[in-house]
């Protein structure tokens, strides 16, 4: 736990601004990101606090298919079955702005705006997916 990350806190529910929404992993939590770049916006996070993507190892792929098959759920819950429609990756050092590991869950991908395109382009030098 690192009392001045702000993702740390929200896991903790210790930022009452930030809503959690239902999920079914307790080493993760989801909630709704504060700029979102498509209708469904949303942030999967592990509970305990890890470095950004370009730390993750081999070992972490089951941490990292458990925050996709958690981000698919939080869409199926807010009515949004089209999982081709989908777009999750994160965002690669220095483009991250909060150095904690979290999943980008946005859909539908076609409706992404001009500049969420850019921001979240597939496998770019700043968003992998």
């Amino acid at each position: 736990y690192d009392g001045k990350c702000v993702f740390c806190r929200i896991a903790r529910r210790e930022e009452p601004g930030t809503a959690l929404l239902h999920c079914e992993d307790e080493d993760l939590v989801c909630f709704r990101d504060i700029k979102p770049g498509a209708p469904h916006h949303y942030l999967v996070v592990p509970v305990k606090h890890m470095g950004n993507c370009k730390t993750l190892k081999t070992e972490h792929i089951p941490l990292v298919k458990r925050m996709m098959e958690v981000g698919k759920a939080v869409l199926q819950k807010n009515n949004f079955s089209d999982l081709n429609d989908v777009r999750m990756g994160f965002h690669w050092p220095p483009f991250c702005s909060i150095a904690h590991l979290h999943l980008h869950v946005l859909a539908p991908a076609s409706q992404l705006g001009f500049l969420s395109r850019i921001y979240y382009r597939i496998n770019s030098y700043w968003f992998i997916t």
